[in-house]
């Protein structure tokens, strides 16, 4: 080999190694980029698998409150059903009822108008007597066949248990008092209208 072939050597070796630098600063370049993309990319996943696993975990949540649910839910599931057997036999029932006609009427018992028209008509006269009244014993035994005839002709009522409580009252008065006659007359004029 000679000298001259040597420099022509040279430069190509420095070509060549200029050539190698310049590839391996692509390369770098490349290997560089390649990098970035991939922490890029590994750091938008791992912020994926972080937003998915807040995600499972509210779901979580959510599922545990659902399973808590279950009794509620299983508790108006029964008393749908029950509602709804309810109604089938409402149902039924109204089915099985025969239609009112209008040409049919309805009979009113006149006896227990007249019944009642006559414990109006007792309770105001012991109403005008009660002026009259200062015997505590007359007043109860008053008391007491009104209380009688109501039972007897109309039934159990609450005027009768009312009754019972002013006669209770006067067992334990020994004299009348005008407040004890106006509270009575008063609770007469109530059992009037409502009989």
């Amino acid at each position: 080999m000679s000298n001259s072939d040597d420099p022509k050597q040279e430069e190509n070796v420095k070509k060549l190694l200029k050539n190698m630098d310049k590839k391996m600063d692509e390369l770098s370049n490349i290997l560089q980029k390649f990098g970035l993309d991939l922490i890029t990319q590994f750091g938008k996943t791992t912020h994926k698998v972080k937003y998915l696993s807040d995600k499972i975990e509210d779901l979580d949540k959510a599922t545990i409150e659902i399973k808590g649910l279950t009794p509620q839910l299983i508790k108006i599931i029964d008393n749908q059903n029950a509602i709804e057997m309810e109604l089938g036999l409402i149902k039924s029932l109204i089915q099985n009822i025969t239609p009112y006609k209008k040409s049919e009427s309805i009979e009113r018992n006149v006896s227990i108008t007249e019944i009642k028209e006559s414990i109006s008509g007792q309770l105001s006269e012991f109403m005008v007597e009660m002026d009259k009244m200062e015997d505590i014993q007359l007043i109860k035994t008053y008391l007491e066949s009104i209380k009688h005839k109501i039972f007897t002709s109309i039934g159990g009522h609450k005027i009768s248990y009312e009754i019972s409580q002013i006669i209770n009252l006067l067992n334990n008065k020994k004299s009348l008092t005008e407040d004890l006659r106006n509270n009575i007359k008063e609770k007469i004029g109530f059992w009037i209208n409502r009989l």
